[in-house]
């Protein structure tokens, strides 16, 4: 369902994704002081990424295989953007969780190694596993982690407040 609607709209996931990159550092700022929501958030995201990418779709692959190569990256390049907006929300909210964004980045690229991976390895669900999901998934959490870093330095400057000098 979500694949077809991005076929017939392919400028929402760039859509979608420019909203996430304006409204990102906002909400990470809202989010650096109130932990349990941030995580709740986290783990949210983290089960709708993985029900996105490892729920079977199609038949059964015959052989353990990966496509190599880079992503088409256009703002009309429904899938890589779809891959790059899948994982700026767990490098955000990870990142402001942490207080460390380059953190959250290295563990969102190894978290889509592992989908990645578990794609190529576990046949049964028929999914592809492709090196530019990767390097689409790693674009993402940089996103994420820089939008992550903003918020931590705009949420420090709020709380020094106006300085008076005299």
């Amino acid at each position: 369902m979500l694949s077809t609607l991005l076929a017939l709209a392919p400028w929402l996931a760039f859509s979608v994704l420019i909203a996430a990159i304006v409204v990102g550092p906002v909400v990470g700022v809202r989010l650096v002081d109130r932990p349990r929501p941030t995580a709740a958030l986290l783990v949210m995201v983290l089960i709708a990424v993985l029900a996105l990418t490892l729920y079977p779709d199609g038949d059964p692959y015959p052989t353990i295989a990966c496509s190599a190569g880079l992503p088409y990256l256009a703002p009309t390049a429904v899938e890589s953007t779809a891959n790059i907006l899948l994982f700026v929300p767990i490098a955000l909210l990870a990142g402001v969780l942490w207080r460390r964004p380059v953190a959250a980045v290295l563990g969102a690229s190894a978290l889509s190694i592992v989908i990645e991976v578990v794609q190529a390895v576990v046949l049964v669900i028929g999914r592809a596993c492709d090196t530019s999901d990767w390097v689409t998934n790693t674009l993402g959490a940089v996103i994420g982690g820089i939008l992550a870093a903003a918020a931590l330095a705009w949420r420090r400057l709020r709380s020094r407040g106006p300085r008076l000098s005299s």
